[in-house]
Parts: C-alpha cells; sequence; structure tokens
C-alpha cells in the first residue's frame, strides 16, 4: 500500500501534501537523445556508491560553512524582512527556520528564508566557474527532511548523495558557456544554476523517476534568472532564497504532472538563454562519472565580502607592513595616493560605497579598511564603520587600473596595491591567491573556528560543538532529524536566558 493510500481520507491525503510522496523511479523505454535527458539519467542514477571519499570530505565543509554563515545571517536586515514576508504563508506541513524555533514555515518558504540567510551577508562559499553552490542546495534538503513522513528517514550518505547532486548539475551546467568562467556581468549565477541545483536535489531526495526529474529541470528554467544590477543591495540575498524556493517548487510541481519542455537545455532559447556561447553537451555514462566537486574544490571566505575583495584584502595587508612605525600607523594625511590594479568588474567598483551591502562589493572600501585596521572582519561593514572620516578620507586618495592580463575569473585574477605617501615613498605588494582560495585551503581548524564564531551568534557552545561532531561524521548519521533539530536553535526559554 502506497502512502497516500493508507493516509486515504485524513487530511495527509491533501493534493498539496502529496508532493512529499517519494515516487517509484521508472525508465525511459527509449535511448538518450538529448542534453536534458542525459542530466536527468545522472540526477536519478546517481548513487551513494557512486560518492567518493575525497568528495565526501569536501561536500562536508561545505555544509558545515553553509550552516555557520546561515546563522550568522539570520541576524541580519534583510532577513528579519525575508522571514516578516514568509509568515503569511501556513501549511499543514512545516520546516524550521535555523535558530528561530518560534519560527516554522512551508517547506518553500523555510528553505526560502535560510537561504537569504546564508546570502545575506556575502560570506557563503564560492566555485570556479563562478556561483555560490551551496546555498541554494542545502536549505532545500534540511526542509525536506523535516517535511517528509516520519516513515522516511533520510540518513547522512543520503543528504550526501542529494546535496552533491545538486552541486554537480551547477558545476556541469556552468562548463557549457565561456562566459560562466569570469565573473558575471549579466545574471547572478544562483539564480541560474542555483535554481537548476536545488530542482535537482529536491528530485534526487524525492525519488522522482527519470522522466520526473526531467520536467523538474524544465520547470525550474522558467524559474532562473535575475540580473546583476540588484548587486551590492537587499535585493541580492533573495536571489538565493528564491533559487532554493523555487527548485523545490519546481520539483513539486513535477510530481503533480507538470510539464515543460522537454529539451530546455539543449535550446539557445531555453537554458542557452543565460549564458553567450551557449554549447551544451550530453553527459557521460554513469559507469564513467567523475564529480566536478572532486576536480574543482570551493572558496571560504574568512570575511562577509565578494570574493574578487580577498585579494585586494590580502594585498593591503602585506603593503600595511611597510606603514607602520614604531607600532602605530602613519596617520592618512601623509598617504598621497592609492593605486589599486585589478580586474575590470563593474559592480565591485564603488568608490564611496553608503551601505553595508555596498561596501561588501567594493574593491575601493576593503582596501582603505585593511590599511586603516589591519584586517576586515564582520563588524567592519556596520554603518558607523563605513562613515569613519580616515575611511572616507582614503577612499578619495584610490585609483584603479585594470591591467590586460588581469582577467575577471576566480581563477587567475590578482591584485597589486601601490601606497604613495607624500614625501615620494612608494610601496607595492601584490596577491595572487589568498588564504581560503582553492589553490590555498582553510585548514579544517580555521573552517570549523569560522563555524564556531558564526554559529555561536545563534547557538549555546554545546549545541555547536554537537553540530561540529555531527557534520564531521556525517556519512556515519542513522537519521537526519538529529541535524534539523539542533538546527532548530535553542527553545524560548534558552533564548531568553542567552538575550540577557
Amino acid at each position: 500500500m502506497g502512502w497516500s493510500e493508507r493516509y486515504k481520507g485524513s487530511h495527509l491525503a491533501n493534493p498539496v501534501l502529496l508532493w512529499f510522496v517519494p515516487e517509484r523511479a521508472s525508465a525511459f523505454d527509449m535511448m538518450l537523445k538529448s542534453v536534458t535527458e542525459s542530466f536527468a539519467r545522472v540526477i536519478h542514477g546517481l548513487a551513494v556508491g557512486h560518492l567518493t571519499d575525497h568528495v565526501i570530505q569536501r561536500s562536508k565543509r561545505m555544509i558545515l560553512d553553509t550552516l555557520g554563515v546561515g546563522f550568522l545571517g539570520t541576524s541580519t536586515e534583510v532577513f528579519h524582512k525575508a522571514s516578516e514576508y514568509s509568515k503569511i504563508y501556513s501549511s499543514n506541513v512545516s520546516s524550521s527556520v535555523w535558530g528561530r524555533p518560534e519560527l516554522r514555515l512551508p517547506p518553500p518558504y523555510a528553505a526560502f528564508v535560510n537561504g537569504v540567510a546564508i546570502h545575506s551577508m556575502d560570506f557563503d562559499d564560492t566555485w570556479h566557474p563562478a556561483t555560490h553552490p551551496s546555498g541554494a542546495v542545502l536549505p532545500v534538503l534540511m526542509a525536506l527532511t523535516e517535511a517528509l513522513p516520519s516513515s522516511q528517514k533520510f540518513s547522512g550518505l543520503d543528504l550526501l548523495l542529494a546535496f552533491n547532486v545538486g552541486i554537480e548539475v551547477q558545476g556541469q551546467l556552468m562548463h557549457f558557456s565561456k562566459e560562466a568562467s569570469d565573473i558575471p556581468k549579466r545574471f547572478h549565477p544562483p539564480s541560474v544554476v542555483g535554481t537548476l541545483g536545488s530542482a535537482a536535489a529536491a528530485s534526487k531526495f524525492l525519488r522522482l523517476s527519470m522522466a520526473k526529474c526531467q520536467e523538474a529541470l524544465a520547470i525550474a528554467v522558467s524559474h532562473a534568472g535575475a540580473p546583476m544590477a540588484n548587486a551590492a543591495t537587499q535585493t541580492k540575498p533573495l536571489h538565493m532564497g528564491n533559487a532554493a524556493r523555487h527548485g523545490m517548487e519546481s520539483a513539486f510541481l513535477a510530481m503533480l504532472g507538470l510539464q515543460g519542455n522537454k529539451q530546455v537545455l539543449d535550446m539557445q532559447t531555453g537554458f542557452g538563454a543565460f549564458y553567450a556561447n551557449y554549447s551544451p553537451q550530453a553527459l557521460p555514462d554513469l559507469d564513467s562519472h567523475t564529480w566536478m566537486l572532486g576536480q574543482q574544490d570551493v572558496a571560504f571566505k574568512r570575511f562577509p565580502a565578494h570574493l574578487a575583495t580577498h585579494w585586494v584584502a590580502d594585498a593591503a595587508a602585506s603593503v600595511r607592513k611597510h606603514l607602520v612605525t614604531d607600532g602605530a600607523l602613519l596617520p592618512t594625511d601623509h598617504v598621497e595616493r592609492i593605486v589599486l590594479r585589478i580586474p575590470d568588474v563593474q559592480y565591485v567598483n564603488r568608490p564611496f560605497p553608503d551601505s553595508e551591502h555596498a561596501a561588501r562589493h567594493s574593491f575601493q572600501y576593503v582596501a582603505c579598511t585593511t590599511l586603516l585596521d589591519g584586517g576586515i572582519t564582520v563588524p567592519s561593514f556596520h554603518k558607523c564603520q563605513i562613515d569613519r572620516p580616515q575611511v572616507r578620507e582614503l577612499l578619495r586618495k584610490v585609483e584603479l587600473e585594470h591591467p590586460r592580463d588581469n582577467r575577471p575569473s576566480f581563477d587567475t585574477l590578482y591584485c597589486e596595491i601601490s601606497v604613495t605617501l607624500r614625501d615620494g615613498a612608494t610601496f607595492t605588494e601584490c596577491s595572487d591567491t589568498f588564504y581560503g582560495h582553492w589553490r590555498k585551503p582553510l585548514s579544517q581548524e580555521d573552517l570549523q573556528e569560522k563555524f564556531r564564531a558564526n554559529a555561536s551568534s545563534m547557538l549555546s557552545s554545546d549545541t555547536v560543538e554537537r553540530l561540529l561532531e555531527i557534520i564531521k561524521n556525517l556519512e556515519d548519521l542513522e537519521d537526519c532529524s538529529v541535524l534539523t533539530t539542533l538546527l532548530k536553535g535553542p527553545s524560548p526559554p534558552e533564548m531568553v536566558s542567552k538575550s540577557i
């Protein structure tokens, strides 16, 4: 007897709730004919046995970091606005908002709000080709873990598999266009590939058939896309939340039988509409499958700002050593000129940022703040720090140069900074790889310390340590409900005690 039949006549037989009923797999009776079909086959066919130890270890680091920045993001204004908006929706089935035990939402909106929190400070992981891969996928899987019937128990390996399927789809899609290799100019990648990655992860978790996986991708393409014009505003984090929500909704709609163009990934007027020089290729057979994450690691940020600014901070910190005499930094009026030699990335060129979101997307601000303070931290983007007279004085002295060999790619870009003093002395330093980049990855100890610092904003130290232990051994976890229970955060009395 199927789950829907077992509960026939009860409130659980509501058609809306049947979105959550896993569907038995069925094989196509035809030979693969398209790129879209090949993606559906990979989503449906990948199994736990395909995971490698290397990919498991990398993906556990991504999950840990994403949870941490998600907890920290619940303190932001944009999270508050998104969560207040989402309260207008209700459902017989609900999922948790991380760190907010008093707030439960329908699963798509729990995924939306948690996705917004993850990207609210631009503190989440970054991949190459350029996107933030985890934030569109993890909130979906955590929401579904809670929403599905208790008889549907999901293990840590189930979570790791679905997570990696969502990451894999994003990575494969970004390799179909040269444009995707560079820092984006038109569309924000999480809103494009992230939406399809979310749909793929949800389809895997819900155990959709190959045919339904293909429909979910087609539906997701019509949900995808957000322009870069909203970078450096409160709207940009919505791109991540929407990618999570829309991907989940695409899988639900496919379960209900909604149909789309079955060749959507093959067509210039389909997914090709988002990228120039779009040249898709069918994915290889599962027998020869290799994970994109196994070939290309992600970057983890040490401070919450656009990834390109991390090269600037690294170079500025090196120059600052020349500006310190007897333990004291030279006064700002001793500085005549500051030159940044960086790629031409217009949406990170913000000479005088006036908000935290603009400052996170400002080469100039990160350089000047690093020169003044020696480093960048979470409070560096508070309004009182942005408006400091010393910062504004240095900002007026910054000039940008764009060397022809400095391409706007996270894999190849560099930053050279020259500071000229009024006495004519010039100091120059260059960074081609910062600590946290995939070529110089954060140590496990430093990644854990980042998680502790971020998660402790909402959780007790005991809960933080329990989460660290669970993620460390995620592949051995028998029931993910243990994880989702901890993500809810402290009970209301504990929250009052913590605030006091």
